[in-house]
């Protein structure tokens, strides 16, 4: 398995990544695009089928991608999978590739990585009716302490998005994360991960390089390899 060094900033989602040193990067295949994974060190992928590009017509098609891809030793974790009530394909068909991708993690044993936009109420239904057993993370998590309660109550990993979690206004939604459920990405935005690590680390009052290890144990609870 391609893993992290204790000394690595880590990046738990990004599109595109390419490897650099002192960092190791989650990088999230959207099937519809055409990449497939590779072995590449300092970085692992995540593959599947984004509500924002689903249709009917596609489905099938790029869940057996999905299903393909997932079944590679560069792949870590399904999805991202979810649910958008501003974007993409109807509730009905988000739901429906929900519930496959939740199962394809659970056949292999891998976290699923969950995209969700205003839909909080349908992760959390959906969590309460399957009972996963494999660990969920919430990618862009931007919400306010009382969600990320009701999130992380519920065993979800939040991982917060980078515009957000910079934010001095976020500190307080930051600081009611546990300390061993949260993550720190970049989501494609063109920033290092590290000075991610130091401005949130400030708003938990924080070392940086303690984030840093922090991260790195939730990464082994998470993902496996310890």
């Amino acid at each position: 398995m391609n893993l992290p060094a204790r000394s690595d900033y880590i990046n738990i989602h990004d599109h595109g990544a390419m490897p650099a040193e002192g960092q190791f990067t989650v990088d999230n295949i959207m099937v519809h695009e055409g990449r497939r994974p590779v072995i590449n060190p300092g970085v692992a992928f995540t593959v599947g089928a984004h509500p924002w590009f689903l249709t009917s017509d596609n489905r099938l098609t790029m869940m057996a991608r999905v299903r393909e891809f997932s079944v590679h030793p560069g792949v870590i974790a399904i999805g991202e999978s979810g649910f958008d009530r501003l974007k993409g394909a109807s509730p009905e068909l988000q739901k429906e590739a929900f519930i496959e991708h939740a199962e394809i993690a659970e056949s292999l044993n891998m976290p699923l990585i969950i995209h969700c936009v205003r839909a909080y109420d349908e992760v959390l239904a959906m969590m309460k009716s399957m009972r996963p057993k494999v660990p969920w993370l919430l990618h862009g998590f931007r919400g306010k302490p009382e969600l990320v309660r009701q999130l992380t109550s519920k065993g979800i990993f939040l991982s917060v998005w980078v515009e957000w979690a910079i934010r001095p206004v976020s500190a307080r939604s930051l600081s009611a994360i546990p300390e061993d459920m949260l993550f720190l990405e970049t989501d494609g935005f063109d920033v290092g991960i590290e000075p991610v690590y130091r401005v949130v680390a400030g708003h938990l009052g924080l070392e940086a390089e303690k984030l840093r290890e922090r991260v790195y144990q939730n990464y082994l609870t998470v993902f496996g390899g310890a």
